[in-house]
């Protein structure tokens, strides 16, 4: 986004980890992260084929509700590679606001079991490359907050010895979504002042943007905490700072109509 003023010098210090959202895009979305972690289990590795993670809107489902998310890494994950607190993110996508009933994990056919010994097994997925790996998961997304879905594969129950020297992979899968991040919302007056929007946390991380041709603005992807708010204008005679706004993670925080004197 262009404007023609240039920002405050005592700015060109601080670090930009995110980016504004005006309100006169879309509304009644939220940003959602589909990330993989595991348990530990008694093998070399554990390979994973996987190819499309897809969430289903409704609640009572048919095929009609599922959605595939746009931004996949796909490929073949070792499970251990992401034991003891690792994680990898396979997905992220934004999503229509409400409630999500399923996931499902659409898994390739790579997918292998590397013993202690160096061996080598396929591993056999009965159900999950053709319908996919289905999991509930019943989370009420809210608009404009980011959530995480961590995926908590036990590898030690997922994998299921045959007898005749062979392995099936029966995915045992705990699920757990947080609210990671809010956002900050409102309004300026006089509109046509179209201020440069900074969000400072104590530790000067700063998301920044404009507001729109309305003067609404929405900035999104604000962690948990306590900001300072400043409004820069060109000129710097309108300039406006509101202090001590306070954000949690699964809140968008309504600053209202910021007077620019």
């Amino acid at each position: 986004m262009k404007k023609k003023f240039i920002l405050p010098l005592l700015l060109s210090g601080l670090v930009w980890f995110s980016a504004c959202e005006s309100n006169n895009e879309e509304t009644g979305t939220a940003k959602m992260q589909v990330r993989m972690t595991d348990a530990p289990g008694d093998y070399a590795e554990v390979n994973i084929d996987i190819k499309s993670v897809q969430v289903h809107k409704e609640a009572e489902g048919d095929d009609s509700g599922w959605v595939t998310l746009d931004q996949i890494n796909p490929g073949v994950y070792n499970l251990l590679d992401f034991a003891n607190g690792k994680d990898t993110l396979l997905a992220s996508s934004t999503l229509p606001a409400g409630k999500i009933s399923q996931l499902r994990l659409v898994l390739g056919d790579n997918n292998t079991l590397k013993l202690k010994n160096g061996e080598v097994k396929s591993l056999k997925t009965p159900s999950g490359q053709t319908s996919g790996v289905k999991l509930q998961i019943n989370a009420d997304l809210e608009s404009d907050v980011t959530y995480v879905l961590l995926l908590d594969f036990d590898a030690a129950k997922s994998v299921v010895a045959r007898g005749n020297g062979q392995y099936n992979l029966k995915p045992v899968i705990r699920t757990i979504t947080q609210a990671v991040a809010g956002g900050i919302k409102g309004s300026v007056t006089p509109a046509e002042y179209k201020p440069g929007i900074y969000v400072i946390s104590a530790a000067n991380d700063t998301i920044g943007g404009f507001a729109d041709d309305a003067g609404k603005f929405l900035i999104k992807g604000v962690p948990s905490g306590t900001y300072t708010v400043k409004f820069y204008t060109e000129g710097g005679a309108h300039d406006k700072t509101v202090e001590n706004v306070s954000v949690s993670q699964n809140q968008v925080k309504d600053l209202g109509t910021v007077v620019l004197e």
